[in-house]
Order: C-alpha cells, then structure tokens, then sequence
C-alpha cells in the first residue's frame, strides 16, 4: 500500500521507462559529460598516456556497473546506492552514500551547464556564459518536472545529435593529412605518472550508468531491465570513448589537446575541413545538455528517496498528481545548481565530482559483497576490484578535490548525526 505525502500526492513512481528509454538515459548521462569536458583535463596529467587511463577508469566503472546492477535488480527503488547502503549495510551508511550521490552530481550538473555554455559562446566573457549556463538549467527544470517520459523523448534526440557529431569528428581527424597514429604511443622512457589521477577524472565520464539504477521504480521489469540497460549503455559509451580520443589524439597530439577549451572543436579546427567547427560545438552543447537531463533526473530521485526516509526534508519527497514525477526535489536540485554554475570552475567541479561519486560506489560494491548466491551476487573479485580501484582513484584526485570532497562528507555525517541527536531528544 502506498503512503500519501503530506499534500495528498502518492509517493511511489510509476513505472513508464523500458529497456531503450533506460540505455538513452545512461547514454545521454555519459556521452556528454565525458567527450567534451573530461578529455583535456585527463590529458593535462596524463599525456601521452591517455588511453591507458581511460583503460583503467573503464575496469573499475564495469566493475561498478556489475555490482550496481545487481543491486538494482534486488532493491528496485529510486535512490541508487543510498538504497543499497541502507538495505545492505544499514541506515548510515545509505545516508553516506547518498550524500556523495547528491553532492557530487550536483557538482556534475554545474559542470554540463557550465559545458554547454563554453561550446555555445565560446568567445563570450565569463557572466555572459554563466547567464546562459542559469536559463539552461532552469529550462530543463522546467522539463522534468513534466514527467521522466518527456525528458528520455529528449533525450532520445540529443543522444542521437551527439553520436552523429562525434562520428564525425573520429572521420574528419583520422583522415587529416596531419593525423599521426604515432601520436597514440607514449614516449620511450615514459612512465606511468598521472595515469590514476587522469582515470579518477576520466571516471566522471563513466558514471551515467547509475542514472538507469536511480530510476529504478520507473523502469517496467528492473530485474531484467536494469542489467541489460546498464551493459548496453556502457559498452557503447566506452566504445565511442576509445574512437573519439584514439582519433583526438593522433590528430593533434596530447599536448594540444591539454591546452584546448574545447578540445573537439580544436581537433575539427586542425582537420583539413575547419569549416564545420561550428558544427561540433552545437554537438558538444546538444552532448552536454543531454547529460544534464539525465543527471538532473538521477540527483532529484536520490533526494526524493532520502527525504521519504526522513534523511532531508520529507517535503521534498512530493509526487506531482499529474505528471508523476518528484516535483519538488527537482525544484530544489534545478535551484542549488543554479546557484553552484555561478560558483564554480569546470575543472575543480569534474574533481570534486569524480571523488564523492567514487566514496558512493565504494559503498556500492561493499552492499553487493553481501549479496547472496541466490540473490544473483556477482563472482566476488567484481565487487573487491571495484571497492579497491575507487579507494585508489579517490585518494590520486587533485590534492583540492580531496579535501573539498572529504569537507562534503564531513557535512553530510554531522547531518547524520544532528538528526540522530534530535530524534533521541523527541523519544524522551
């Protein structure tokens, strides 16, 4: 039986999204956040070793997406890890996980916003683009609050803009008179220096795939959709990711490619058609609004979720009569980023993303270590691999990531225990 929210409205999802609708959300959450924002900043501390680091961070994301999915199949509820944390591990370490899965991809959604707006108006001042970063957010806001339906019918549209554009770039650079495939191959003598911290960020890109999980009391039959969905949208992500930064690289070399603001649009402009320049950069934008939608989606289900708990205000746990969908925590979500596209830099945002999100699959992988055989567990070197190799890019973040990250979730276990201390002093 379901419970009533306090203004009357049902507080379970209704479940409209088939297999196709959930790998559209996952491709939409990946494709945009990882070609167009992660390549230079990996490159910047890899170089030459950008492959290898794009190796590494695809493993653990498998690794996590195998776990996640499982999970998933066993707890169909919005919320994620924060649902597996709580179930598995017990109510502070849901709390935990949730906090990470809120904080960082909110920190994510600025990203995308802030992305869209750097490929959009890359000649225009830093408020004019901040301006344009704001009404995007609001618009797509304003999108889901109409239903999921509608934002993966969008989403459907962007990912398809963005496949396009991206297969167009791996031709235009792989067929440059400049494209040098020896550019692909690290330096004799080089070692592996930067390769784990370029994985850390590169694993931002990875991280869609649990916008399928956090939908899962919207999706029809999750424990067969959620795995299928999870394993198609990676698979095709991580192919389009080794096409598009093999061809980025051999086309004007990783150096380049670490300097550029917009590096796919650098790699068209180096091509011997510079003309359609243009047209990545519409691309790029269409890539990263579609990642928003699907961010925007997984971070207002994770707070509803938390706030039906009791874990944040249990006002935002409100479904909307109409359209079914958790109106008022896509409100508040659609707010805070708002105000955090104003406050950030793309980089120090992709950072601090990447090491709370990794603390949240940490948990993951440990909820599905507890999985039993007729539970469907995975073999047990997914879920230690897993567990180890987010320990491990976490802690080779940026030194300002880290401690920004380990600041957030300092917070969210002084909410845990304020709402501990409060709740004791109502039982007396």
């Amino acid at each position: 039986m379901n419970s009533v929210s306090g203004d009357g409205a049902a507080d379970r999802l209704s479940r409209q999204l088939g297999t196709g609708g959930a790998v559209v959300v996952g491709l939409g959450a990946m494709l945009g956040a990882g070609v167009f924002a992660v390549l230079a900043p990996s490159a910047q501390v890899a170089g030459a070793n950008l492959l290898p680091a794009l190796a590494v961070a695809a493993l653990v994301a498998c690794c996590n997406a195998i776990s996640s999915a499982r999970l998933a199949a066993r707890h169909p509820e919005s919320g994620g890890a924060y649902v597996y944390g709580r179930e598995r591990l017990g109510p502070f370490w849901g709390h935990l996980a949730g906090w990470g899965f809120v904080v960082g991809k909110t920190a994510s959604c600025a990203a995308m916003a802030l992305t869209a707006a750097a490929y959009l108006l890359p000649a225009a001042s830093g408020p004019g683009r901040t301006a344009l970063a704001v009404g995007v957010v609001l618009a797509l806001t304003a999108l889901n609050y109409r239903g999921v339906r509608k934002s993966a019918a969008l989403t459907r549209a962007l990912v398809a803009i963005t496949l396009a554009v991206l297969t167009l770039v791996v031709v235009l650079a792989l067929t440059s008179d400049g494209a040098d495939a020896a550019r692909l191959a690290p330096p004799a003598g080089t070692g592996g220096a930067g390769v784990l911290q370029a994985a850390g960020l590169l694993f931002f890109a990875f991280a869609g795939y649990a916008r399928v999980a956090t939908l899962g009391e919207e999706v029809r039959d999750p424990s067969r959709t959620i795995p299928r969905a999870v394993a198609v949208a990676l698979g095709l992500t991580l192919l389009v990711y080794v096409a598009v930064a093999g061809a980025a690289l051999a086309a004007v070399g990783p150096a380049e490619l670490a300097a550029a603001p917009d590096p796919l649009a650098t790699v068209v402009a180096a091509s011997d058609v510079p003309s359609l320049t243009p047209l990545v950069r519409v691309g790029a934008a269409a890539a990263a609004l579609g990642a928003l939608l699907a961010l925007v989606l997984g971070v207002s289900r994770t707070v509803f979720a938390m706030a039906r708990d009791g874990h944040l205000p249990r006002r935002l746990a409100a479904v909307h009569p109409r359209f079914g969908g958790p109106h008022r925590a896509e409100v508040a979500v659609g707010l805070v980023v708002a105000v955090l596209v104003s406050l950030v830099d793309l980089r120090d945002a992709i950072g601090f993303s990447s090491f709370a999100v990794l603390v949240y699959y940490a948990i993951a992988n440990v909820a599905a270590w507890t999985l039993s055989r007729e539970e469907h567990r995975p073999p047990r070197v997914v879920p230690a691999t897993g567990l180890l190799g987010c320990l491990v890019l976490a802690v080779t973040l940026p030194a300002g990531s880290v401690l920004a990250g380990i600041a957030a979730l300092g917070l969210g276990v002084l909410s845990w225990a304020g709402r501990r201390w409060v709740g004791g002093r109502r039982r007396r």
